[in-house]
């Protein structure tokens, strides 16, 4: 006895084979299309590259394999073991969707300029809004802890700074939110974070926010308040900031805060009153947190200026009396100690105590020349000469021939590119960077002028937002003709290539509007949803032009063709898009740790799809019939059958 199934083997073979030809073509462009659209995330580098590279290399290795199986495996098993009588049915929500969509294409085929001009101006009203989106490189993660850094004056020694840090210590353990206080004073044995003495990295670490006494107060309220309790303690400036991206600012830019603005010249008096402009202007913008000029000057230093003339007279040679409290100070070399094969130099210098006492500097003994001869001729300056000098020669007090004196001196000189800068850092909190930039640097423009010899640069996090920026506004465009030649291959017609490729702003426009209704800025994570999302945007409407030319080229008139192939097209657009945003929707939703780098491309995905579903199923057939006029069809409104009842039916000839 046969079985059913294999009665009917070939019949399915053939039905497979029929239906796998059908959508070849479209699942072939389709992915291709996809594929093509997160080329431009391979391209980005940097913090961004390394973020988002395992995605975009997931994802495509994810679409050729489903596309491999798709093809080759399902067809198999569709074929071997679906048998018998099969009946496709609709579940109640496909029915429904039907019922309002049917109406709904009809009126905008009826009105189809009126709806075509509704979704162009839902585009540019997208456009406006994204013109007043701020701009961010990254979103800033909740890291749940805080570190605040206390920069002293330059000629604070390390014994105070541990003194005033341990009230700094003692005043944040006050807060019943903070579980841990523990700091790091200058630089450490192991020098991979060299810090002056006058600085110290003090680490917050808070408690769960459900154990504070009022778990509903942000954490930035927490900042203002410890802020305040600070102030109290004078002596130091404070910057507050996370670990992890007071690093993560460190490395890509050399600074520590979110914005840093570089002076470079030449002349350091004019670059300090420079930055100091500068920063006053930054100060008053709404929005700068921690405005602070790099500290160059306010180191005491021994100044020691020597009277040539006097030199002279005393018939001496100003290298000779140079070396002199150079060696007092520092140290020469007196000669040498052998122990075996072993040799160590002798260096001579005063002690400690006489180093720092001013008196005594200016009470070396600086030898005379010996009588009918100079110091020209000695042959070299090393302290073993000047110590033979001193049993032949008479002496001098260096206060006779140099004046000593203490003064205030430069702390640091910072060089970039070979030229001296002085940065002007600055966080930015309670909005977002692109904004503050922009008005900071308007205003820096019409009220600072910057002499001759010195200019601006903008770095931080606003820096590798606008390489990033750079980049994609290179890329991306490239990809988008990629992706219009693909389609000009699928259709052979760059009309209808255009047709299809009008799905990426309508696509962009939920996206944009999402970003907007959530209050959120556009950012490096939100640009790789918007390319995320011209792929599935463009598929869908590949797949719907599809099939009303092949109903066009089969016999039917235009209209027929367009409510046909959309009607048909109705469940897998559906289907395609609420997976996606399913997908999507517990990324822009989450509130864990992480979710504030998710949620603008989640956000961006579902907004998006959304609009791109409801203008592809609605304006992209009414862009259909003006692309296409044919003919109307033949029949009237009462002889048009119920595509949702049988959307294979065709209608009589």
């Amino acid at each position: 006895m046969i079985s059913v199934g294999v009665l009917f083997l070939p019949e399915r073979l053939h039905e497979v084979m029929a239906a796998s030809k059908e959508m070849i073509k479209p699942s072939v462009f389709g992915q291709a299309i996809i594929v093509t659209v997160y080329i431009p995330i391979l391209s980005l580098t940097g913090i961004e590259g390394k973020m988002f590279h395992p995605m975009a290399v997931t994802v495509i290795l994810a679409l050729i394999s489903a596309f491999v199986i798709s093809l080759t495996v399902v067809p198999a098993m569709v074929a071997i073991f679906i048998s018998g009588k099969v009946k496709e049915d609709k579940n109640i929500l496909i029915k429904m969707a039907e019922r309002v969509y049917e109406p709904t294409l009809k009126f905008a085929l009826r009105h189809k300029v009126l709806i075509v001009t509704g979704g162009i101006v839902c585009f540019v009203f997208s456009l406006l809004l994204f013109s007043r989106l701020g701009q961010e490189f990254i979103p800033t993660l909740d890291e749940k802890d805080i570190v605040v850094q206390p920069m002293r004056v330059p000629s604070t020694s390390l014994t105070q700074s541990t003194e005033m840090q341990f009230k700094v210590e003692r005043a944040l353990l006050q807060f019943p939110e903070v579980s841990l206080v523990y700091s790091k004073t200058g630089t450490a044995e192991m020098a991979s974070d060299p810090m002056p003495p006058n600085v110290s990295d003090t680490f917050v670490i808070l408690k769960p926010q459900g154990l504070w006494p009022n778990p509903s107060e942000p954490k930035i309220s927490l900042i203002d308040r410890m802020e305040t309790a600070l102030q109290n303690l004078p002596g130091a400036k404070y910057e507050f900031t996370q670990p992890i991206q007071m690093r993560f600012n460190e490395l890509i830019a050399g600074v520590r805060s979110d914005l840093a603005v570089k002076v470079y010249g030449d002349n350091f008096d004019e670059m300090a009153k420079t930055a100091q402009s500068v920063a006053q202007i930054i100060r008053t913008i709404p929005g700068a947190a921690d405005v602070k000029v790099e500290q160059t000057t306010g180191l005491p230093t021994v100044d020691i200026v020597f009277d040539r003339s006097a030199i002279s007279r005393y018939g001496l040679n100003i290298a000779d009396v140079q070396e002199i409290p150079r060696i007092g100070v520092g140290g020469g070399i007196a000669g040498l100690v052998f122990e075996g094969d072993r040799r160590f130099d002798i260096v001579v210098r005063l002690s400690e105590n006489l180093r720092n006492d001013l008196s005594v500097l200016k009470d070396l003994p600086v030898p005379l020349p010996l009588q009918g001869n100079t110091s020209q001729n000695s042959k070299n300056n090393s302290a073993e000469n000047v110590m033979n000098m001193t049993s032949k020669r008479n002496f001098l007090p260096l206060r006779e021939i140099a004046s000593v004196e203490v003064k205030e001196g430069l702390n640091q000189v910072s060089r970039e590119n070979g030229k001296r800068r002085i940065v002007v850092q600055a966080n930015v909190r309670g909005r977002d960077l692109g904004s503050f930039v922009g008005e900071a640097q308007q205003r820096i423009r019409e009220q600072v002028k910057i002499p001759a010899g010195q200019w601006l640069d903008w770095g931080g996090q606003f820096e590798n937002l606008l390489e990033a920026r750079k980049r994609l506004s290179i890329v991306t465009p490239v990809c988008l003709f990629l992706i219009f030649l693909i389609l000009f291959s699928a259709f052979n017609s760059v009309k209808y290539a255009m047709l299809v490729f009008t799905g990426v702003p309508l696509g962009l426009t939920g996206g944009i509007l999402s970003l907007w209704l959530r209050g959120m800025p556009f950012s490096i994570s939100a640009a790789i949803g918007f390319i995320a999302l011209a792929g599935v945007a463009v598929l869908n409407g590949l797949v719907m032009v599809t099939l009303i030319s092949q109903l066009c080229k089969e016999g039917n008139s235009t209209y027929d063709s367009i409510v046909e192939g959309s009607l048909r097209r109705l469940r897998p657009v559906l289907m395609t898009a609420l997976v996606a945003s399913l997908g999507f929707v517990p990324m822009a939703i989450s509130t864990g740790t992480g979710a504030e780098v998710q949620r603008p491309l989640a956000t961006v995905v579902v907004g998006g799809l959304i609009s791109s579903t409801f203008l592809t199923l609605v304006v992209l057939p009414a862009l259909y019939r003006i692309f296409e006029p044919g003919q109307h069809s033949r029949y009237t409104t009462d002889q048009i059958q119920d595509y949702s009842s049988n959307n294979q039916s065709k209608h009589p000839g």
